[in-house]
């Protein structure tokens, strides 16, 4: 549906989702603001935010109501940064002007809250009344549930230096001296008598131990998310309606 819905479709989508321009849920509409010149409906009341706990004023203009609820003509940001405007019943000239120019608009009428069984197309009030009848509204609290994501803590990685020892076996090798003699053959003469000093190097292998840091295994943290349900009560209070008797004060009807 592209064209702007009718005024009596706009009043069905009171407590549907509300959704932007470019379809993402906004929130629940509340109220419907009609001009008080036409009483044609003019704006409509978005509760968001964590159990609706914000209201925001968002244009009928170029909005139309479908089966999952209301579309309107403006992005979810948008609609969610306008002037915060208390809820009276009634929007003032100074109101509607901050909203007009909130959302990039030319300013019209003021507007009023639609009450139940106001024509909107007239602007007038239906007579919902039979001859005789009195009537009154009865209430009730419901709960509206949703989730929030909060810090629960923090965990980091440390990483410390331990001492420790190792043994390591390495070959080694060194030099001895040994005695060697060898026989001088028989009639070979020019050997003298006399002192005489030889000397002969020794050289052995020690072992000698150098340090060296290496990588040897990379360590991270993960998260992943574990869904859950839980079972949130309170308690709520509703109204009853009972008639009672001026007559007889024990003859009671709900």
């Amino acid at each position: 549906m592209s064209q702007m819905s009718t005024a009596q479709e706009l009043e069905r989508t009171i407590g549907q989702d509300v959704y932007d321009v470019e379809g993402q849920k906004v929130g629940t509409a509340a109220n419907l603001y009609a001009s008080d010149q036409s009483g044609e409906p003019e704006w409509v009341t978005v509760k968001t935010g964590l159990f609706g706990s914000k209201e925001s004023f968002v244009p009928l203009a170029g909005a139309h109501a479908e089966q999952d609820g209301l579309h309107v003509g403006q992005r979810k940001d948008l609609i969610k940064d306008a002037p915060r405007i208390d809820d009276q019943g009634h929007l003032s000239e100074a109101e509607a002007s901050e909203l007009y120019r909130h959302y990039s608009m030319q300013a019209g009428m003021t507007g009023g809250m639609m009450q139940p069984g106001q024509d909107m197309g007239t602007g007038k009030t239906k007579d919902m009344k039979g001859a005789g009848r009195e009537e009154m509204i009865r209430s009730e609290e419901r709960l509206r549930a949703g989730t929030e994501t909060v810090e629960t803590g923090k965990v980091r990685l440390h990483k410390r230096v331990v001492t420790e020892e190792q043994q390591v076996t390495i070959p080694v090798s060194h030099e001895e001296v040994h005695v060697v003699r060898e026989p001088i053959e028989d009639g070979r003469t020019g050997g003298k008598i006399g002192e005489e000093d030889v000397e002969v190097t020794l050289h052995e292998e020690r072992p000698v131990v150098a340090k060296e840091t290496v990588a040897v295994e990379r360590v991270g943290l993960d998260t992943e998310t574990v869904r859950e349900e839980q079972q949130v009560s309170e308690k709520v209070r509703k109204e009853q309606v009972e008639v009672v008797d001026d007559a007889d004060p024990k003859h009671r009807k709900r």
